[in-house]
């Protein structure tokens, strides 16, 4: 039961092409880690993370303080969010490797596609800033 709870799901392409070795490669923090940069416009919550990723509240709980530590996430009351840093993401081990199933499962960015739907125009915000 214990492994139910320390399991996320994943679709069905990704069980088949993806090997053994690289879905065991990814502990807890990895796999918090790899939710968050797949969101990476948004912060959460302990539990809404560990809903989203299948895994205990207390796991990923334990695992976003480590990843505090190492100034991977950020923490502000009770939401947490991956770090802007990309140097010291990219100098994580776990995120390549997190990143790759997230992007093996939910495909690339396509940044011309973003583009294109773009608005023409800066938000508000963005002029008040300037």
């Amino acid at each position: 039961m214990t492994y139910l709870l320390s399991t996320m799901s994943i679709d069905r392409d990704t069980f088949e092409n993806t090997s053994e070795e690289e879905l065991a490669d990814l502990s807890v923090p990895d796999r918090v880690l790899g939710f968050l940069a797949a969101n990476e416009d948004r912060a959460f919550k302990t539990r809404e993370t560990a809903s989203q990723i299948g895994v205990d509240e207390g796991a990923v709980s334990t695992a976003l303080s480590r990843l505090k530590d190492r100034d991977l996430v950020e923490h502000k009351a009770t939401y947490w969010a991956i770090t802007d840093d990309t140097e010291r993401l990219e100098g994580y081990s776990g995120y390549e490797r997190a990143t790759a199933l997230f992007n093996k499962q939910l495909s690339t960015e396509d940044k011309e596609s973003w583009r294109e739907h773009a608005p023409s125009e800066s938000h508000p915000s963005v002029e008040d800033e300037q």
